[in-house]
């Protein structure tokens, strides 16, 4: 795997999986500065600096209004729009179940997260839930 395994994915593509990743982050329903530095720094890294700085910022920005107003649900229909290969749809799940188990606990809300987004994406619920187990150990 390369060093930014997103850069090579098209924008579309791109910020489908960025907000998987930015609804995993939020599924406890805080977004402190400091997991917002981190997870930009992660982003930046992931998708070898395409999204940075201003960009990475108004992405975010207007992930968080979509969220607000439209929920949870709506914004994974949409993501699923965004990711019609299945492939695509498996790697964005998996990457946010890594980042929820990036302080070493999968909270109950990040798991119910993660399964609701597996529905979602048409992943296999059970198939989802390995995964989190796997990783969660």
């Amino acid at each position: 795997m390369s060093a930014a395994p997103l850069s090579g994915f098209s924008t579309p593509v791109l910020t489908a999986i960025v907000e998987i990743l930015f609804l995993a982050a939020f599924a406890d329903g805080e977004f402190s500065a400091d997991e917002r530095a981190h997870f930009k720094s992660s982003v930046e890294s992931l998708t070898d600096r395409q999204l940075a700085g201003e960009a990475f910022d108004t992405l975010i920005a207007g992930m968080e209004k979509a969220l607000e107003s439209e929920g949870r649900p709506a914004r994974l229909a949409a993501v699923r729009q965004r990711l019609p290969d299945e492939r695509q749809r498996k790697i964005a799940l998996q990457m946010a179940i890594r980042l929820t188990a990036t302080d070493g606990i999968i909270r109950t809300s990040e798991r119910e997260m993660i399964l609701e987004a597996a529905e979602a994406l048409g992943i296999d619920g059970d198939a989802a839930a390995d995964l989190v187990a796997r990783v969660g150990t």
